[in-house]
């Protein structure tokens, strides 16, 4: 009997693509090699003619796209001595960080702001063993913390400020260009700290400049109304959206991600709580594609960018949803606005209820 080949990990997938260093160890939990998703009726329910893939991080060991770079800047940090790895985070990152250091044995230091954490995300971490603390402040709070403590020789920051991250996280435009055969058209995804819109520009235009794919996608960006300090062009204070992965007012890659935009003439938009919140729902309802609020940002920028004549019909699409939405249970819970049906255990019962 055939076998397929073993998934390596997209350390070992792409090692000629990648700065990767004599490192003593690659900490990797096989990351990478996430789905892209087919998508047909979406486009048909918004009325967009469009052949739409979604790229489904949330299949990562730890359910969300930050394992990407995080191999990378785990194995970055054991090849240099660390005695501890540090990260701020709205979630995604510390879940990530926490798995990988405990795969390389590593102490994990969580900066955090006090409150603006969603349970799953926090579970997560707590039980791949990290050290959680909790600031008073917000994300850029805590960043700025993370920075300072990257000053001592014990520490290696994990963050996407770490630029071997962002050299992880391009793996997933080089998937995307190898699953399609080219580079797509468009390609939305959602913007935070903004590290992620600038490593999939970085993997497109490397693709195309070595020939392996004859075009790179307009990059289109969206951030929420709320927390959209690159739309507005200035630094929010005291950034505010369900979307917790977003929630950042300050971006670490914030150049990193308006060049992506305008080299690729693409863009970076926002779109309300609202909008993210319908189709988070739809996305979910209409593809099985169950996602965290952060990662129906680019969807809701989609249906915007179609509505206003962004998105020519015939177009290839792709969208990276960069969570799994089981993270957010009590946005999830909130947006489904529905109760189950209790009753008597017959058959007639159960019928009567649904209205059958």
């Amino acid at each position: 009997m055939s076998r397929a080949p073993r998934w390596p990990g997209v350390m070992e997938a792409y090692r000629s693509r990648l700065p990767i260093q004599d490192y003593r160890r690659v900490i990797t939990l096989l990351e990478g090699n996430t789905p892209l998703i087919p998508a047909p009726r979406l486009p048909k329910a918004i009325g967009a003619d469009i052949d739409l893939h979604v790229k489904f991080e949330a299949a990562n060991p730890t359910a969300s796209f930050k394992d990407r770079g995080m191999t990378m800047a785990m194995s970055e940090a054991v090849h240099k001595g660390a005695q501890a790895v540090v990260c701020a985070s709205t979630g995604n990152t510390s879940a990530s960080a926490a798995a990988y250091a405990a795969r390389a044995e590593l102490r994990c230091i969580v900066i955090l702001p006090h409150g603006k954490i969603s349970l799953g995300k926090l579970s997560q971490a707590l039980m791949y063993g990290a050290e959680l603390v909790m600031i008073e402040g917000n994300f850029d709070d805590a960043l700025n913390v993370v920075r300072d403590l990257g000053q001592r020789p014990e520490f290696a920051v994990v963050n996407s400020i770490n630029p071997v991250r962002l050299e992880g996280q391009k793996t997933a435009a080089f998937e995307i260009c190898d699953v399609l055969g080219d580079a797509p058209d468009f390609h939305f995804l959602p913007v935070g700290n903004a590290g992620n819109i600038t490593a999939y520009w970085k993997g497109f235009r490397e693709y195309a400049q070595d020939g392996l794919s004859t075009r790179t996608p307009k990059i289109f960006g969206y951030q929420a109304a709320g927390a959209a300090p690159i739309v507005e062009n200035r630094v929010i204070p005291d950034p505010q959206t369900f979307a917790s992965a977003i929630r950042i007012g300050n971006p670490a890659s914030w150049k990193g991600a308006t060049a992506a935009a305008a080299e690729s003439h693409g863009r970076i938009d926002k779109v309300t709580d609202e909008e993210i919140a319908a189709a988070y729902k739809m996305l979910a309802s209409l593809e099985g594609i169950f996602v965290e609020p952060a990662s129906a940002t680019p969807v809701a920028g989609l249906i915007k960018a179609h509505q206003a004549g962004l998105v020519p019909a015939g177009s290839r699409v792709t969208v990276t949803v960069t969570g799994h939405g089981l993270k957010d249970q009590d946005a999830a819970k909130a947006a489904a606005a529905q109760e189950p049906k209790v009753t008597a255990p017959t058959a007639e019962a159960v019928l009567k209820a649904l209205g059958i």
